[in-house]
């Protein structure tokens, strides 16, 4: 017996000594996250998002952003690399197909949807579903992740790569590396040029231009804040911290152009991703375990309004996840709220007062 639990030992001793000398797929920094804010006031606990009607729910696959075009019709991108219409009874048609995995997306003034596709890079879908390429790199360095978008009256596209080293099957990693990867871009077309305006930002996600288009507002889903970049006016080229702490994951915004931004949070803070946060030992041996192994993000549907000076001044939540959980955009068209998940298998159609 006592043989058999030496050698029982002694496997788990070499086993564990294998795992610890593989490579990790991450090379991480220390971070430690501020405390997470208690929901209180404006974010205290409430049940709003369980008012929204689901659209196409359980015929759709991970209608990550919408866009809505100038008829009303609800366009999506899905797992498989289509981006869908919604006919009138809500079943989803094929209006086109990237071959990658179509994230951001808005109907630019010419009535082209322009796509963030993580893969494929910044996209123009004609009215008949023809796709043309506009862009793919920036500074020599290849988008690994485009990601987001907004696009201002004079026809620029505001956009992000997420991280310029880790792939949208990979956004986890970006998590647990907790480096500045992420990029901040314009694309012009009438030149057909791409001008990086912000680097080094934690997970370059969702876009938003302002009402006057003076600033533009990024989120940084990995240091739960959102950066504004100034575009007019004296501070025209510099950034700052638009809002900090927040309750949990940004990933899109958008706006009404009328000074609310509707900011889409993929989840409530993970304490115990926090608390990993500080040690990058720890971190890198994570990173080798299947990903089941990891924290899981808790089933939550969370979207808030913010102003144009940063301050929240409103919360739209599913504590259950049940009816909607990994919101990850919010779009204001015609006195209703469309609400996109990575994930989930519907759309949410949330009606404002």
């Amino acid at each position: 017996m006592k043989k058999l639990v030496l050698f029982v030992v002694l496997v788990v001793i070499v086993f564990i000594g294998i795992f610890l000398v593989q490579s990790s797929p991450v090379d991480p920094a220390a971070y430690t996250p501020p405390v997470a804010p208690e929901m209180t006031g404006v974010m205290a606990t409430n049940t709003l998002l369980q008012k929204a009607d689901l659209l196409a729910q359980g015929k759709i696959n991970g209608p990550e952003e919408i866009a809505v075009d100038s008829q009303g019709r609800v366009y999506s991108g899905t797992g498989d690399g289509k981006v869908v219409r919604l006919l009138p009874g809500g079943t989803p048609e094929t209006f086109a197909d990237t071959g990658g995995r179509p994230l951001g997306m808005q109907f630019d003034a010419k009535g082209n949807l322009i796509v963030c596709d993580s893969y494929k890079g910044l996209l123009s879908i004609g009215p008949q579903g023809k796709i043309k390429v506009l862009t793919t790199e920036a500074g020599g360095v290849p988008f690994k992740f485009t990601d987001a978008l907004d696009i201002s009256r004079d026809g620029t596209i505001y956009f992000t790569d997420a991280s310029y080293k880790f792939g949208q099957d990979e956004y986890l990693y970006d998590l647990l590396e907790a480096k500045p990867l992420g990029r901040f871009m314009s694309y012009d077309p009438a030149t057909g040029k791409t001008k990086i305006l912000l680097s080094d930002m934690y997970f370059a996600n969702g876009v938003a231009l302002s009402e006057r288009e003076d600033f533009v507002l990024i989120n940084e889903t990995y240091r739960y804040r959102i950066t504004r970049y100034w575009l007019k006016g004296p501070k025209a080229g510099t950034h700052e911290v638009f809002i900090d702490n927040l309750p949990g994951f940004p990933d899109n915004i958008t706006s009404n152009r009328k000074g609310k931004f509707w900011l889409a949070l993929f989840t409530v803070r993970n304490a115990a991703a926090d608390m990993l946060q500080p040690h990058p030992f720890l971190k890198a041996q994570m990173a080798k375990l299947p990903k089941a192994l990891w924290p899981k993000p808790e089933p939550y549907g969370l979207v808030v309004a913010l102003d144009e000076n940063g301050h929240i001044t409103q919360s739209l939540q599913d504590p259950t996840g049940k009816h909607l959980k990994e919101v990850t955009s919010a779009r204001e068209y015609g006195g209703y709220l469309y609400l996109g998940s990575l994930h989930n298998d519907r759309i949410g159609k949330y009606k404002l007062p």
